[in-house]
């Protein structure tokens, strides 16, 4: 029941659930699509996931944007932290239902594939949960610390790629895309090929745009409700 509930919570108007119908739809869509247009030799699980679930990650962010909506209201911080909480979970759901898609679609398609088409399936499954954790958690973060939910969602496209590019840009810089920008880590976890260099790039990146963003909107957001607090103290 807790869990039910816990993800009614963050899906529980109809722009939310419209957002998650448009997710797993471009998940389908893309899963389809690449099936049909790889060469049977090639045609694997993680072939087919990768692109799907790609696609579905630019849109998970804005669950977690929607979801923060709620604290521009007054409320204890408590109360903040259990709702940003339960909004991970349909990213995760999300990200089980995409796999669920793309595993079906791979298994229908005829495959010729040298190491079987289900060949890193352990690690691709573990790297597309990971990946639409992290998709909402920068969600979150943008929400909280920006007051528009607009541009909020906004950022979690045009940062990231932004960061990715202008890095690119600087040949001395290039090395430390694959620690800073999160394009880098995003592929390797979807394409199940992941060793100790790229896990702590992994971890790099989670700890910047997943713990470090939300670290600076949950404090943003416990000034603005401590303002508030002595605002109606003193009407």
């Amino acid at each position: 029941m807790e869990v039910r509930a816990a993800g009614r919570r963050p899906v529980g108007t109809r722009t939310r659930r419209w957002v998650v119908a448009v997710t797993l739809l471009l998940g389908l869509l893309g899963a389809v699509a690449v099936a049909a247009g790889t060469p049977p030799e090639e045609r694997t699980f993680a072939a087919v996931a990768g692109p799907a679930q790609s696609l579905m990650s630019i849109v998970v962010p804005l669950l977690g944007v929607l979801a923060t909506a709620e604290l521009r209201r007054p409320s204890r911080l408590v109360e903040a932290l259990r709702m940003i909480a339960d909004a991970l979970t349909p990213a995760l759901l999300i990200a089980a239902s995409g796999v669920l898609i793309c595993a079906v679609v791979t298994a229908v398609a005829p495959s010729a594939a040298a190491g079987g088409r289900w060949a890193n399936a352990g690690a691709v499954v573990l790297g597309r949960l990971l990946v639409q954790g992290v998709a909402q958690l920068v969600g979150i973060g943008m929400g909280l610390v920006m007051r528009r939910p607009i541009v909020a969602y906004a950022a979690t496209v045009v940062l990231p790629l932004g960061l990715w590019a202008l890095l690119g840009a600087v040949a001395a810089l290039r090395p430390a895309r694959a620690w800073l920008a999160p394009f880098p880590s995003v592929q390797h976890l979807l394409s199940g090929e992941m060793n100790l260099i790229r896990w702590a790039q992994w971890l790099t990146v989670l700890a910047l745009w997943g713990v470090g963003l939300n670290a600076i909107g949950f404090a943003r957001t416990a000034r603005r409700l401590r303002q508030s607090d002595v605002h109606v103290g003193q009407r």
